[in-house]
């Protein structure tokens, strides 16, 4: 007979490990099964996120800001460094230490929580008879099938491969390959800028690529406040990114050792460029591949989505999909907080995920962060709206700091106050946005964080500062 679980998670990145956690937490017996292997087949937990996602990037991108800055910044500071060299190996070495890390921290959480964990892939074999649960097939080093009576489906997401330009991760480069490149590139290829490709595209950068990133929409993150967005593209163009946008990507033949992309500009001119390496970003697709779910009759949206209710119900009995395999941003705190909300949800208790109140974060340098609305959104809604800012320029503790790029920006309805959206360019900014998640998820207004007191010296004085000129009456600009 095969082992009874109440609740079995597939997938442990950061959807799948927090429901299990949760779940075991809440009183049920509970498995997680992933398959993620490190260099030496053991098991590794944490999925994209964890092993060449958000974790690896941020490592690298830390790594190459500190060499950034002993090239370009220190002697400012009275710091004269000579013979300045790059061990990318020790980066990367780095790099896969945090990895596994967090990978050994997810495993000791299980443990903790008394959550079996099974090493390999999950996929559904059939449902049991009169609703008593599902069988899952575990295929690892040994096969075995499980029994759960609540499934949560946690399967992520993988990198989108241009048509005819597979990844082959030496010239044609994803997220994976793009945070295991081992010799600086002389000429580095971008395909998307977005939160990927631009984040690879500064890691690289910094360490002495050329890069150039070609974009097919007209407008610069598009996603973003216009105002902040057309400051970031300043500061990254002042800083060598070379950025394309409106480009119409045509064949990408890769060599012995470089790829030729050729494209069309914005005016509609042929061009052509060769690379040493491409990393195409354009997005991600859901993983479903190898789930089995049409055995049980799982149903998909018409982008391959695994469809959902709002509480993140399938249309199968005691089956739930969290994170990137269903709608909603790809982002790894979404995923989690779904996690925690089905796991909560099975237990009879109401949770809940507020999409408008969800933090995102570009972590280039300098960084950007936003929630809720922009302006252009706003306006494309008919809201009216008051609008305060305030530079990293007249903020004390950046200029000690010596990164006084960028700005903070209040968005509040004209009549009530409440804070409808703030978005940051600047140092900190991942760091800075919480309070702004925390003020919108209050419903507070911008007049209650402008009353607040925050300490001197600090980065937060700028939130402080912008929400007071929503009122016209910043105090230092």
């Amino acid at each position: 007979m095969s082992k009874q679980f109440d609740v079995v998670v597939i997938g442990g990145g950061p959807g799948g490990y927090i429901a299990a956690i949760r779940a075991a937490q809440l009183g049920f017996n509970t498995a997680c099964i992933d398959e993620w292997k490190n260099a030496k087949n053991g098991p590794a937990p944490g999925g994209t996120c964890t092993n060449v996602g958000c974790i690896p990037s941020k490592a690298l991108l830390q790594s190459s800001e500190h060499f950034e800055h002993a090239g370009h910044s220190f002697a400012e500071h009275g710091i004269d460094v000579a013979g300045l060299s790059l061990n990318l190996g020790q980066m990367l070495a780095r790099k896969e230490t945090i990895i596994k890390q967090n990978n050994d921290g997810i495993l000791y959480l299980f443990k903790k929580n008394k959550v079996t964990f099974f090493h390999g892939r999950g996929s559904f074999v059939k449902a049991g008879a009169n609703g008593d649960g599902y069988e899952i097939n575990v295929a690892g080093a040994t096969e075995e099938t499980i029994t759960g009576k609540h499934i949560i489906v946690a399967t992520g997401s993988n990198a989108r491969a241009l048509p005819g330009a597979d990844f082959d991760e030496k010239l044609i480069l994803s997220n994976t390959g793009a945070l295991a490149i081992d010799e600086v590139p002389k000429k580095l290829g971008v395909i998307g800028a977005g939160v990927i490709g631009l984040e690879m595209g500064s890691v690289w950068r910094r360490l002495g690529s050329e890069v150039t990133v070609l974009e097919a929409l007209p407008a610069f993150l598009g996603a973003v406040d216009d105002q902040i967005a057309k400051e970031a593209s300043k500061l990254f163009a002042k800083q060598g990114l070379n950025i394309h946008l409106g480009v119409n990507i045509g064949a990408i033949t890769p060599g012995k050792k470089d790829v030729t992309v050729e494209y069309t500009d914005n005016k509609g001119a042929a061009q052509k460029a060769v690379f040493d390496k491409l990393i195409v970003s354009i997005g991600r697709t859901p993983n479903t591949i190898g789930l089995n779910g049409d055995v049980v009759g799982l149903q998909l949206d018409e982008r391959g989505f695994i469809a959902v209710d709002n509480n993140c119900k399938t249309n199968l009995p005691n089956v739930w999909a969290v994170g990137d395999v269903v709608r909603g941003p790809m982002l790894a705190h979404k995923a989690e907080e779904e996690g925690v909300a089905v796991a909560e949800r099975i237990a009879g208790q109401h949770g809940h995920v507020n999409f408008n109140t969800i933090p995102w974060v570009i972590y280039t340098s300098p960084e950007i962060a936003w929630v809720g609305k922009t302006e252009q959104q706003l306006k494309a809604e008919g809201v009216a709206y008051k609008a305060g800012t305030f530079p990293f320029m007249a903020n004390g503790r950046a200029r000690a700091l010596g990164d006084t790029s960028g700005m903070v920006k209040f968005l509040a309805d004209a009549k009530s106050d409440e804070i409808l959206g703030v978005h940051i360019v600047g140092p900190m900014a991942s760091e800075l946005i919480s309070e702004a998640v925390v003020a919108m998820e209050f419903r507070a207004s911008a007049e209650d964080i402008a009353r607040i007191c925050h300490a001197h010296p600090s980065l937060s004085e700028a939130t402080k500062e912008a929400a007071l000129a929503v009122d016209k009456r910043s105090l230092n600009f």
